[in-house]
């Protein structure tokens, strides 16, 4: 076994991850709100995360793949405890009959962005430097190592009730979901859940690495232009190389909870050099299509990220409301998710629209892995 460097996650850090993944997750994940006060709690009471690059890992190291799954308003109704987590991996542990080397998030995006944090301190083990969206998705198929044709089975499902489920085989990636979406709808659409376990080669071959890294980097950005009063969008562009897409005031939003899902779309009156100008967004828990009258301007894969107009900070799909100030900006998708077989995943006919994806960054639409 390898003897990786290992990096200690401070506690400054969480705090700029939690606005980093939230602005990654693209209105899902769930809100990092809850986790960052249980990671915040876990650190005073002596609790430390240590960080692993993935290219570390031994190709037969097994890494556990963690998330919450689930609608994200049911999220803000319902508190979090770190434990559910770990003991979802602690199920897969028990049902394979071998010992995680680390773990890592399914989506980096919002709160899922934290989950293997809560779990690496319970179980002392690192947190691999990476995903498998780079982002967040609705969707158990909607992932990097299905588009590589992994195995998707199985899947542990823990509800704090002491109700526990494991998905032992399914035939495909959409089975898993559907299968796995029906558990987590009867323990009241929200669920811990370790995902299918990965190698190390797995996760060298097909996650998208270094995305906690960016998550934090994103961040601290944000904040360290809201301490020095200077625009934090403007900064988040540069960095990342963002578009701008539109600025506005929310008028209107029309949400529901179906299906394990939160879904509805907003509509935001624009301002400033968007003034006179509509636009709308559908959600399926993420921002999936823009509509500026009438016509799509942006689309899954790419990052359609709503912040607000002033501290920069993202707002969800469950959080926003009416009369906030916003401005939705398009960050690049990772080169996976455009690739043509990454479009069938998560392109937008994945979610029922029919259209044909356009990047906001034309020169990478249709990339390769």
């Amino acid at each position: 076994m390898n003897e990786p460097a290992l990096t200690e996650i401070t506690l400054e850090d969480i705090e700029s991850l939690a606005v980093g993944a939230w602005i990654l997750g693209t209105g899902g994940g769930g809100s990092p709100y809850l986790g960052l006060l249980n990671l915040r709690q876990l650190y005073a009471q002596g609790y430390r995360v240590q960080l692993m690059s993935p290219l570390d890992l031994d190709d037969d190291d097994r890494v556990a793949v963690v998330s919450n799954m689930g609608a994200p308003l049911i999220g803000q109704e319902r508190l979090a405890d770190s434990r559910n987590i770990a003991r979802a991996v602690e199920m897969q542990e028990e049902f394979g009959g071998f010992k995680f080397r680390a773990v890592m998030s399914v989506e980096i995006g919002g709160g899922n962005g934290t989950q293997a944090l809560m779990a690496a301190a319970h179980l002392d083990i690192p947190v691999v430097d990476a995903d498998c969206m780079g982002r967040a998705f609705p969707e158990a198929q909607m992932t990097s190592v299905a588009i590589g044709g992994l195995q998707p089975y199985p899947c542990t499902l823990y509800d704090p009730r002491g109700i526990e489920a494991i998905v032992t085989k399914v035939p495909s990636w959409k089975w898993m979901e559907r299968a796995s979406r029906k558990i987590c709808v009867e323990m009241g659409s929200i669920a811990s859940t370790s995902k299918a376990p990965r190698t190390g080669r797995e996760v060298k071959d097909w996650g998208i690495h270094f995305t906690t890294t960016a998550a934090i980097r994103i961040g601290r950005l944000v904040r360290e232009a809201n301490r020095l009063h200077t625009d934090p969008i403007a900064a988040l562009l540069e960095s990342e190389g963002g578009k701008r897409l539109f600025a506005g005031k929310v008028v209107d939003v029309a949400r529901r909870t179906t299906e394990g899902f939160l879904r509805g779309s907003v509509a935001i009156e624009g301002i400033d050099d968007d003034r006179g100008s509509r636009l709308e967004l559908s959600f399926q828990n993420e921002w999936i299509v823009a509509w500026r009258e009438g016509k799509a301007i942006a689309m899954s894969p790419d990052l359609i990220c709503v912040l607000d107009s002033v501290s920069g900070h993202a707002v969800g799909t469950e959080t926003v409301r009416y009369g906030q100030r916003v401005t939705v900006v398009a960050l690049p998708a990772p080169a996976v998710l455009t690739s043509p077989r990454g479009l069938e995943f998560v392109g937008p006919r994945a979610f029922g629209y029919d259209l044909d994806f356009r990047s906001v960054f034309e020169e990478r639409a249709g990339a390769g892995v």
